[in-house]
């Protein structure tokens, strides 16, 4: 039986979750390493007091390789978990590397916040443009 390495965010997964380990399985399935590597660089940069300049410590210091690492990195940032900050960014000072971000956090709120307005939402109008929106699917 193999096993599927696709997120997996079915309502009753989502709302088991309970601690770093449990999203981490969520978001990396089937892979061991990555999920290690996820929740080292997320604790890495919760506990940190400013942007992470680099993340290559946690290679040596928790046996993680340097590729595996890398795609990890790459993988959280796509998702807007963490997300890197320039030196050019007057916001830190000069400060530049990894923190971590509300990007996702703000847009799974956004798209929520979606779905339950088009629930609610029964006028007559908009049932006539969901009709016509869905013909054109075919």
């Amino acid at each position: 039986m193999t096993v599927t390495t696709k997120i997996d965010f079915r309502y009753r997964r989502v709302s088991q979750l309970e601690d770093i380990t449990d999203l981490v399985e969520v978001l990396c399935p089937g892979n061991r390493n990555q999920q290690h590597a996820a929740a080292r660089v997320l604790l890495e940069l919760k506990t940190s007091q400013g942007p992470v300049a680099s993340l290559s410590h946690l290679e040596k210091e928790h046996d993680i390789s340097r590729r595996t690492l890398q795609r990890t990195r790459a993988k959280l940032a796509r998702l807007g978990l963490i997300e890197h900050v320039s030196l050019l960014n007057a916001r830190y000072g000069g400060q530049h590397g990894w923190k971590l971000s509300s990007r996702m956090s703000t847009a799974l709120r956004q798209l929520a916040d979606r779905i339950d307005d088009w629930r609610r939402d029964t006028r007559q109008e908009r049932r006539e443009k969901d009709g016509v929106l869905v013909d054109l699917l075919r």
